[in-house]
């Protein structure tokens, strides 16, 4: 059982897993060893509920495919265990992710006093400006 939120939780046999050979210098530890891990989740086929789904797809990440699959790969470790575990701290934050909803934004006046002391900044700005140049030329 992997939990994604207080409410949200996914069967373990959701999830596909393929470990790989890492890429990269390694010498024979690495040639030999299938220690990549690869983290494959099908959102349309899974029990998420649908706003997730939604948004998921949605999603502009490059893990996420056109086809609807999540494809997280790690290979950080020398260790099969430990990237299956990071590959899964990953999955679980990309979910988690979309599960928030932003804030809605109310629009605002400036308060006069602020654009009383916008406008007084900018004069002050402009007569030490003005004070730089030189009169004589014209």
């Amino acid at each position: 059982m992997i939990k994604i939120s207080n409410r949200i939780t996914l069967q373990d046999n959701e999830l596909e897993w393929q470990f790989i050979r890492s890429s990269g210098a390694g010498g024979q530890h690495l040639n030999k060893v299938s220690t990549a891990a690869q983290l494959i989740f099908d959102i349309n086929a899974s029990s998420l509920p649908d706003i997730y789904k939604e948004r998921l797809i949605a999603k502009a990440d490059h893990r996420i495919t056109k086809s609807g699959k999540i494809i997280i790969k790690c290979q950080a470790s020398r260790s099969q265990d430990a990237n299956r575990q990071t590959a899964l701290e990953q999955f679980i934050l990309l979910v988690a992710s979309v599960g928030h909803t932003a804030k809605k934004r109310v629009a605002t006046k400036p308060t006069k006093g602020s654009q009383r002391r916008r406008i007084d900044a900018k004069k002050q700005r402009g007569a030490t400006k003005a004070l730089r140049q030189d009169k004589s030329s014209y």
